[in-house]
């Protein structure tokens, strides 16, 4: 069994698609995300895996229980913002404002106050250096928003994590798993990718990384748990690209924690900074 290796979650309902037209007002007997996160911590204590929840603000301060309940199990809490609007739409007095009303919203619920950041749908380049001040002024000691896929991030971006520099000097950067091919670099890690390719495939990725002593990151959304679970109407391809084949994460996860151990982020951080 590898050591080292880290899942994380982007605690967000099926409505919370970038760029999609919002559903408007969905009652609170739609909401999925609270079910299918009680499915993930019972399999993860099950499996004695830990994980690191990046918690949607508002979806927090909706339901003031579940951030709580995920802290309770010894699992990280991170922020994934407070909308979830693009960081690229947001000025910087309003990405300082999400960053502070989401880290204030998880201080109070569960005690913990948030080290580490995603931006919905990897929003974050380094064109923005003020928002990587902005998160290193406030107190956060990670990022996890470059994504080295094309489309979504940079193709050329690093695959491995690594200390930032210039405005950001002295945050990590965390990128989730990616598969090289002659094609491009392909999403293994997660979202329609970790059940689509081969399983396989996702392990030859892991074991790359884990040979080379790197932790793979692996990310997962909760509406990943259920495969006929409420969808937004999209264009074809991008619906394929939001949410893949109308299958569970569920098997898959338990193939991974059979064979790999999982840890926070900030644990593998803290081992980082004590080996440095």
């Amino acid at each position: 069994m590898h050591c080292g290796n880290i899942l994380t979650v982007d605690v967000e309902d099926w409505y919370h698609i970038c760029g999609a037209d919002a559903v408007a007002d969905v009652p609170r007997t739609q909401w999925r995300v609270r079910p299918n996160i009680e499915l993930l911590l019972d399999l993860l204590e099950e499996c004695n895996q830990k994980a690191t929840f990046f918690i949607l603000g508002s979806v927090a301060e909706n339901d003031p229980e579940l951030a709580p309940r995920i802290s309770a199990h010894g699992h990280e809490i991170a922020s994934h913002g407070y909308s979830h609007r693009l960081a690229t739409s947001l000025t910087s007095e309003e990405f300082r404002g999400e960053l502070f009303r989401t880290g204030q919203i998880l201080e109070d619920q569960t005690g913990q106050r948030p080290i580490g950041y995603r931006a919905p749908q990897w929003s974050l380049s380094e064109s923005m250096p003020w928002a990587f001040e902005i998160l290193r002024e406030t107190g956060y000691r990670y990022d996890s928003s470059l994504n080295p896929l094309p489309f979504v991030g940079n193709p050329s971006g690093s695959r491995i994590a690594y200390r930032l520099e210039g405005a950001g000097q002295g945050l990590w950067e965390i990128p989730p798993l990616v598969a090289e091919s002659w094609m491009c670099n392909l999403p293994v890690g997660g979202g329609w990718g970790f059940r689509f390719f081969p399983l396989s495939m996702i392990f030859r990725a892991i074991d790359a990384f884990n040979a080379d002593a790197q932790p793979a990151v692996l990310y997962l959304h909760p509406r990943e748990l259920e495969a006929e679970g409420p969808r937004v109407a999209l264009p074809f391809f991008r619906s394929f690209y939001t949410y893949g084949r109308r299958t569970s994460a569920v098997l898959r996860l338990k193939e991974l924690f059979s064979r790999y151990r999982f840890i926070t982020i900030k644990e593998q951080i803290d081992l980082w900074q004590r080996a440095s």
